[in-house]
C-alpha cells in the first residue's frame, strides 16, 4: 500500500511539527533548570540612583591612584589608594556572579591596611562584577570593574 501526501496534507503536517517545535522551547524555559533572575531586585530604585552613580565613577577618575585589583592564589585583593587614609575609608565591596545570583555575596570596608584580601574560599573561577562605594572624608568614589577570576 502506498501512501499519496498532497500539499493539502503537507501544509498540515508542516505546522503540526512546527508548533510542537515551539511548544518544547516553551516548555523548557517554564522549568525550574532555568533560572531567570534579574542583576537587582530593586531594578526600578537602582535607576533612579543612576546620576548619583555617575558622579562617585567621576570621582574615582578624578584620583591620582585609583583602586587595583589583582589575583592572587589565596585570592582577590583589592589595594586602595596609599595617599589616603586607610583608617577613613568606609564603603562596601559587591561581588556579583551573573551566571549564578546563590554566589554573590558583599562586605563592608574595615581596612587594617590599604589592602583588602577575598579569600578563594568565597570565589568560584569564572567572571564576576566588582563594585566598591567607597568614601573618603565626605567625597564619594565608585569602581566598577568586571574581572575574571
Amino acid at each position: 500500500m502506498k501512501i499519496k501526501i498532497n500539499w493539502g496534507t503537507g501544509i498540515v503536517i508542516a505546522m503540526a511539527m512546527f508548533m510542537i517545535f515551539i511548544l518544547t522551547f516553551v516548555y523548557k524555559s517554564l522549568t525550574p533548570e532555568y533560572t531567570h533572575d534579574l542583576v537587582s531586585d530593586d531594578y526600578y530604585k537602582d535607576e533612579l540612583h543612576f546620576q548619583e552613580e555617575i558622579d562617585k565613577l567621576d570621582n574615582a577618575l578624578k584620583l591620582k591612584q585609583n583602586i587595583i585589583l589583582s589575583n592572587t592564589n589565596k585570592g582577590i585583593t583589592i589595594d586602595f589608594p596609599n595617599d589616603k587614609d586607610f583608617n577613613q575609608i568606609k564603603g562596601k565591596i559587591n561581588f556579583q556572579k551573573l551566571s549564578n545570583i546563590k554566589l554573590d555575596f558583599s562586605k563592608d570596608i574595615n581596612l587594617k591596611s590599604h589592602e583588602v584580601l577575598i579569600a578563594d574560599s568565597l570565589l568560584v573561577p569564572g567572571k564576576w562584577i566588582i563594585k566598591i562605594d567607597w568614601s573618603y572624608k565626605g567625597e564619594d568614589y565608585l569602581l566598577k570593574e568586571s574581572w575574571f577570576y
